[in-house]
């Protein structure tokens, strides 16, 4: 009995002392503890540090009003619930000092803002404040909130704390209305629990549009009722299927899809369907050429194929501009009708993206290319959406009528001639989403070249021929990238990320992230001078970037450790408890970048007694960033306490890291 009672006796103990003095626990590199404003990305419209620290505790809870409210109370909660282990109940009425209060509110700070993205938050020593005009806006506050913490609160498993925020007013919101990642599912199959864990990871970043890129050549990707074949046969490949045993490809079910415009609308995030076409349909072509016994065709399918191959063979290379649909065939509009149709009723968001990129006229002439478009627009305009498809689609003799959404990939700017189909889109009255490739396509490599750190199997470079780094991401303008194409006609900025050489999800990250963050800026912050790597604008961000290595790492977010950032180590403390000798980890590091065996780490143990601690964890490899470290150590205590250790973590070129850790001897 007196054993049980003591132990209970020392947990208490080391509770209170937790909370009596939490400022001990917190694990900084030297450098962010001078930081003179947080690290938040994307960078706020403004923000005033004020006084002191807000400290999320057992007892905080979150108090929402107002319409929409509790739904983003809940996910709040959600998000900081795995980390800290509080309860963090959500409750109506009175907030009480300690607790985070959002209300759907007009805070009257948002000036002209029409975006309904706007936020205001307060963050003091007695209470957080959250307040928008709606429930969106207040989601992106919850994004700002989740970066003001540490960035151990995106750990899945309980971390020790202290959870703080500094003292400070935001004024927030969106320079664009559209903010795009694109995922291309039919290149390389991805199931929808990994495109939900990659919508998850752009939300974080203001993120509010998902395109999903469900067919190409190489792939069909979604149940279409009454044409079986279309995933059966479609959906059975991917880009280098030919040559390989794994990766046999995939399809998902309507209801596959309804749950991802679900789990997408929880988190406010608007999804795009895609299923390109004339061209890069092999894949439609290949389903249903022979598809003689549908009821829904004419008994001569055949006639929908105008490529380059009769009989269609497959093609599992990354080849593009060798399919084609017929325009003159009834049973090509059959086909398309019912894509058409079903894709429109499964999701809610505004748009229907065509495609339309990439038809040589050796394939379609333009009159027929033009042809094809106009007799697809009136189909997509009656099931309520508007047209979006790749800038081609503005090209001579279309007309696709208003709105229409052309986005432009091609790398040209200025006034080159490459910046035609911008400048048509403009003329034609369409609105612009900026996507050139050298600023925004993701499956690019960083580095080309067998010099490179990322392996050649992995990335493209036919847009970045010395490769597109963070600075590629970040350092352009949209409103003035092409000449004649300005705010006025931009509606937004997409990273898209194509699925030729990404095989999982790991891959996929790995080329998103840190460049997603990037474009995630340039999309929603003020106009800067982002004129290039010496800009005041480009070293704030990539030190502000920097703070986000731990972030991804207690996520397990993959990611390229960049040598543009000056990645930060960062701690976190663990506790430790026995009778008189200890022996297991006290504390847990993020370094990226750096290898395990160049990280030094020294352990005071709170007694008067030093001692080296070891470091250890997952190996880096050519497209996986190392893991987070354990820092391992073992003590004898002559007496039994309590007792407050510290963890230095050291490493070549970078500020050292301390964070505290509590031992219990019994």
């Amino acid at each position: 009995m007196l054993a049980i009672s003591f132990r209970r006796l020392a947990l208490l103990t080391a509770m209170a002392l937790v909370l009596a003095a939490p400022t001990l626990l917190v694990a900084r590199p030297a450098a962010a503890s001078t930081a003179s404003a947080p690290q938040i990305i994307p960078k706020p419209v403004s923000m005033t540090a004020g006084h002191g620290t807000f400290f999320l505790t057992p007892h905080t809870r979150i108090v929402p009003s107002g319409r929409g409210a509790s739904g983003v109370a809940a996910s709040l909660a959600g998000y900081l619930r795995p980390a800290t282990g509080y309860p963090l109940q959500v409750r109506a009425g009175q907030a009480r000092p300690g607790d985070i209060a959002i209300s759907t509110r007009d805070p009257g700070s948002l000036g002209d803002d029409t975006s309904g993205e706007g936020y205001q938050l307060d963050v003091t020593r007695g209470g957080v404040l959250l307040q928008a005009p709606t429930a969106h806006g207040l989601f992106d506050g919850v994004q700002t909130i989740r970066q003001l913490l540490p960035p151990w609160i995106t750990s899945t498993t309980v971390r020790s704390g202290p959870w703080t925020m500094p003292a400070v007013h935001v004024v927030d919101y969106p320079r664009y209305r559209y903010r795009g990642l694109m995922l291309d599912i039919a290149r390389h199959y991805e199931s929808p629990a990994a495109a939900m864990r990659l919508l998850d990871q752009a939300a974080a970043y203001k993120i509010n549009t998902f395109h999903l890129h469900l067919s190409d050549d190489q792939g069909f990707r979604l149940v279409i009722n009454g044409f079986p074949n279309l995933a059966k046969i479609g959906g059975q490949g991917s880009v280098g299927t030919g040559g390989r045993t794994m990766d046999p490809g995939g399809y998902w079910t309507q209801d596959d899809y309804r749950a991802f415009v679900a789990y997408a609308k929880a988190r406010f995030v608007t999804v795009v369907p895609e299923v390109d076409s004339p061209g890069h349909n092999n894949a439609i072509i290949m389903s249903e050429y022979d598809d003689v016994a549908n009821p829904l065709l004419n008994g001569h399918p055949q006639d929908i194929n105008c490529g380059k191959n009769d009989p269609p063979q497959w093609n599992y290379t990354g080849a593009v501009g060798y399919s084609a649909m017929c325009p003159e065939s009834q049973n090509t509009w059959t086909i398309m009708s019912a894509i058409i149709q079903q894709l429109s009723e499964l999701t809610p968001g505004p748009y229907y993206h065509v495609g339309g990129d990439e038809v040589p006229s050796t394939i379609l002439t333009q009159d027929r290319y033009a042809a094809f478009l106009n007799t697809e627009a009136p189909i997509v305009r009656a099931q309520g959406k508007a047209v979006m498809g790749w800038a081609e689609i503005a090209g001579q003799g279309t007309a696709l009528g208003t709105p229409t959404v052309a986005e432009y990939w091609n790398p040209a700017s200025g006034s080159s001639a490459g910046t035609a189909t911008a400048t048509e889109a403009v003329a034609k009255g369409m609105q612009i989403v900026m996507a050139p490739a050298t600023h925004a396509y993701l499956d690019q490599k960083y580095v080309a070249g067998s010099s490179g750190s990322v392996p050649p199997s992995l990335g493209l470079s036919w847009a970045c021929s010395r490769g597109c780094d963070v600075d590629q991401f970040y350092n352009w303008n949209p409103g003035g990238y092409v000449t004649g194409v300005t705010d006025d006609n931009v509606i937004g900025v997409e990273g898209a990320i194509w699925g030729e050489t990404t095989t999982d999800l790991d891959d996929v990250d790995y080329m998103v992230f840190p460049r997603l963050p990037a474009l995630a800026e340039v999309a929603w912050s003020p106009a800067a001078d982002r004129s290039g790597t010496t800009s005041a604008a480009y070293q704030d961000f990539v030190g502000r970037l920097a703070a986000q290595g731990a972030r991804f790492l207690a996520s397990g977010t993959n990611f390229y450790p960049t040598p543009e950032v000056p990645w930060r180590l960062d701690l976190t403390g663990a506790s430790l408890s026995g009778g008189g000798a200890v022996d297991g980890t006290v504390a847990t590091l993020s370094a990226p970048g750096v290898a395990a065996g160049d990280v030094a780490a020294s352990i005071r143990w709170g007694d008067g007694s030093t001692g080296s601690g070891a470091v250890s964890g997952t190996a880096a490899t050519d497209k996986t960033v190392n893991g987070l470290y354990s820092v391992t150590g073992s003590h004898t205590y002559a007496h039994p306490g309590f007792y407050l250790g510290t963890v230095t973590a050291t490493a070549p070129g970078k500020d050292p890291a301390t964070t505290h850790f509590l031992v219990v001897v019994r």
